[in-house]
């Protein structure tokens, strides 16, 4: 299932890029799925890791995962999703409601995402400061500080795995003290 998973993704995310960069963009969802590996070793978990962003980011839909891959593995992409028809401010405070209340599975692959968008802006503001929030919709640091320590907040439970702490950490070097936002 992994690597069917792997192959559906790379397709699906064929020729796009990192935002901002060169980065082919199946880099992302390859590194979600290590990071959520290191946490379980459930297929369905890695392969919803693999193909967390092809509904959200393509034209594949929820269907076409639920075929290739079942109902669990389509639930906890569906999940991740977001709706790209609303603003940004209102995906993302649906992102912190859901997660609050999300089950361990959808809070694992979550940790997974976030942790590795966190890797590269953690890295690319060291390389490039803060002209790093030109690169996004959203412009604001402050706003996606909020974000990040709103959805940190949200997988608190999660907060004895290492990918947690490291998910902090980032946030702590990118964006400060969590109390100020």
């Amino acid at each position: 299932m992994i690597e069917e998973a792997v192959a559906f993704a790379k397709k699906a995310h064929e020729g796009m890029v990192r935002k901002g960069t060169i980065v082919p963009y199946i880099v992302h969802p390859l590194e979600t799925a290590i990071i959520v590996s290191l946490i379980t070793d459930d297929e369905e978990m890695i392969a919803a890791a693999l193909l967390h962003d092809v509904v959200e980011d393509t034209e594949v839909t929820g269907e076409e995962i639920r075929a290739h891959f079942g109902d669990r593995v389509a639930e906890l992409v569906l999940a991740e999703s977001e709706d790209k028809t609303k603003t940004w401010r209102e995906r993302k405070q649906e992102k912190v409601s859901h997660i609050r209340t999300a089950c361990h599975d959808i809070k694992i692959l979550t940790l997974g995402d976030k942790l590795s968008n966190m890797r590269s802006t953690a890295r690319d503001y060291l390389a490039m400061g803060e002209e790093i929030w030109e690169r996004f919709n959203e412009k604001k640091k402050s706003s996606h500080a909020w974000y990040y320590w709103e959805m940190a907040r949200g997988l608190e439970e999660l907060s004895s795995y290492p990918a947690y702490q490291e998910y902090v950490e980032l946030c702590r070097r990118v964006f400060g003290d969590y109390r100020q936002y």
